[in-house]
């Protein structure tokens, strides 16, 4: 009797045993996202950075914290990016950053400052091209995951007081239909966020307090764009 007594109450235990790892495994499936943290690169200038906002304000950190209140555990961004760079002083900055080789996602913003400095459109498709290429190594050649964003119009600020708006804002779109040229050729996602930032001529909240960068709201709805891609795929 004593026999079959041990026995009963070890069958029990392995039954006991053998749901509780069920019921794991079943939570495990139910949120798999939770398994993994994600990594996510930025690259750019001042518009990546968030020149004049807290660092909690910058579209990156916005896009990062969007994500985490979906669910999606996502790692603090990593970010390349340095007030008034070109595209060539960002392929500099990255080569000097201490990297990872590989990122689940990649954001690439870059050639307001070859515009301001008047450089000349085919330089910057040259050089914009290869940036893109690096991007994409960082998500091993997957383009699902790299998103290009336009350049913003600075044209429209206060800053700009006195300059050739105009003229300032045919070449940003120059240099926009450029780098689309570029994503659509690599086939990477393109956000447009130029027209968002010229709403700032009616809206100054949109601005930051030196009267050129973005505030963080004209950033948050830059951030909620990118997260709306990143979900997508995920």
């Amino acid at each position: 009797m004593r026999e079959i007594l041990i026995k009963k109450a070890s069958s029990s235990l392995v039954a006991a045993i053998g749901m509780f790892v069920l019921l794991i495994f079943i939570a495990a499936m139910k949120d798999p996202q939770q398994k993994k943290a994600y990594t996510y690169l930025a690259l750019g200038d001042s518009y990546t950075i968030g020149e004049q906002v807290k660092d909690d304000r910058n579209f990156p950190n916005q896009t990062v914290a969007l994500l985490s209140e979906q669910g999606f555990a996502f790692k603090a961004p990593a970010i390349v990016a340095k007030t008034g760079w070109t595209t060539d002083e960002l392929e500099a900055g990255i080569k000097k950053a201490n990297l990872q080789k590989h990122y689940d996602f990649v954001t690439l913003l870059i050639g307001v400052n070859n515009q301001y400095r008047g450089r000349t459109v085919d330089d910057y498709i040259q050089q914009f091209e290869s940036l893109l290429k690096k991007a994409l190594d960082y998500v091993n050649n997957d383009s699902s995951r790299v998103i290009v964003l336009s350049i913003p119009d600075w044209g429209i600020t206060p800053f700009a007081e006195g300059r050739d708006r105009k003229q300032i804002a045919g070449q940003i779109d120059t240099y926009n239909a450029a780098n689309k040229q570029v994503a659509d050729k690599y086939k990477v996602h393109y956000i447009e966020i130029t027209s968002s930032t010229r709403e700032a001529i009616y809206d100054l909240e949109l601005l930051a307090k030196d009267g050129l960068h973005p505030s963080g709201k004209e950033y948050a709805k830059w951030a909620k764009k990118i997260a709306a891609l990143i979900t997508s795929g995920l």
